[in-house]
């Protein structure tokens, strides 16, 4: 009868550590509360300076009726 080794276990793999996530999730956080903000500052702009940036008033509703998660 021969002996049989133990093997050693295969490696897990590497996870991301924890502050790479949550430093993920605050960009994220970040991104989707400025485009939130700007979509309400946005909204409250007169014709005239849309005018200036050379938008319309549709374009500024089609802007603002998205989510804040679409880009």
């Amino acid at each position: 009868m021969t002996a049989r080794t133990a093997s050693a276990p295969a490696p897990l793999p590497r996870r991301q550590s924890f502050p790479v996530v949550t430093w993920i999730r605050s960009r994220l956080l970040t991104r989707w509360h400025d485009r939130y903000r700007q979509r309400c500052d946005l909204r409250e702009i007169d014709d005239h300076l849309l005018r200036d940036i050379g938008l319309t008033r549709q374009d500024v509703r089609r802007e603002c009726a998205k989510s804040f998660w679409q880009d």
